[in-house]
């Protein structure tokens, strides 16, 4: 709700697409900051089971943003979907948007890979898979963090900047938020894995200590 009325002033389909995405985003982030904060703050453990439920929606609303971009913005139009238009007094095609066709890859690639992430969202894929391969498929999900946050960071600071052939709008609101959720998961995963490497090393030498006791 906040993307929908956050931004009257744009063109209604505009607002719907980006307010789709932005929020798949954040699903996201709380899919990948809940495992690391739960290390962390112990109390942050009974929200885990939700994470499953929240990748669910993750991926219907990512695939969601790309099929309404696809289908509204570009009209399935794939050269226009990589910054190409075709210009009438040179007869050709030429790219109008250095930079656009290159993050809308990168959309489109993290969209793909939420598709099988979304399909083995269940109890039954675990079984099926097994709890190693699953696991490896779904740490995709850190790929695809990673694949929308430069996504992201070209139409929030790049794309909407000084052009000649459109007017600029107003600085998108959710540039600052977004760069801080980001953030905030590189630091907690960090910090989650600098605290279990500790614990790690703690009972390593207690271990040690206790054999050496025995003897």
């Amino acid at each position: 709700l906040p993307f929908w009325f956050g931004r009257l002033d744009w063109d209604p389909e505009m607002r719907f697409w980006r307010a789709v995405g932005d929020g798949s985003f954040v699903l996201l982030f709380l899919v990948l900051a809940l495992g690391p904060a739960a290390r962390i703050w112990p109390a942050a453990t009974r929200l885990l089971s939700w994470r499953r439920e929240l990748g669910i929606w993750f991926a219907i609303l990512a695939i969601a943003h790309s099929l309404l971009v696809l289908n509204g913005w570009v009209r399935w139009d794939w050269m226009l979907f990589f910054g190409y238009e075709f210009l009438n007094q040179f007869g050709r095609y030429a790219r109008v948007e250095p930079g656009f066709g290159l993050s809308n890859l990168v959309g489109i690639v993290a969209a793909v890979m939420a598709v099988p992430l979304l399909i083995t969202s269940s109890k039954w894929a675990v079984k099926r898979l097994g709890g190693s391969a699953w696991k490896w498929l779904h740490i995709g999900s850190y790929t695809i963090f990673y694949l929308i946050v430069l996504h992201s960071l070209y139409f929030l600071f790049m794309h909407y900047t000084v052009s000649f052939h459109r007017p600029v709008p107003d600085p998108n609101w959710f540039r600052y938020p977004f760069l801080i959720t980001a953030l905030f998961v590189l630091v907690v995963q960090m910090s989650a894995f600098v605290l279990t490497v500790r614990k790690r090393n703690v009972r390593v030498r207690r271990g040690q200590m206790e054999s050496k006791s025995g003897n």
